[in-house]
């Protein structure tokens, strides 16, 4: 192993520890404006790791996944802010 790969490694620990902090803020999160913006942020998270996993993998169609799961996220949080607005 060389150093990218163990910076990769230490990178995905640490938006382990970042996940397990949202989730719970996603529990905790007295308002729904929290709950929401803790989701969005859990998503970014999921895709960070996704794409450091594509990385390690050499598994280019992860990162596919990655994209798409952007794009729900981004329609989500989009679809949660419209009824906040209203």
């Amino acid at each position: 192993m060389n150093a990218f790969h163990i910076s990769l490694i230490v990178a995905i620990s640490v938006i382990s520890i970042c996940l397990i902090m949202v989730m719970i803020r996603f529990f905790k999160g007295p308002t729904l404006p929290d709950r929401v913006t803790a989701f969005d942020l859990f998503s970014a998270n999921i895709i960070g790791i996704t794409a450091i996993y594509a990385v390690l993998t050499d598994n280019t169609s992860v990162m596919d996944v990655a994209i798409i799961l952007s794009l729900i996220s981004f329609l989500g949080a989009m679809s949660f802010a419209y009824y906040l607005n209203k």
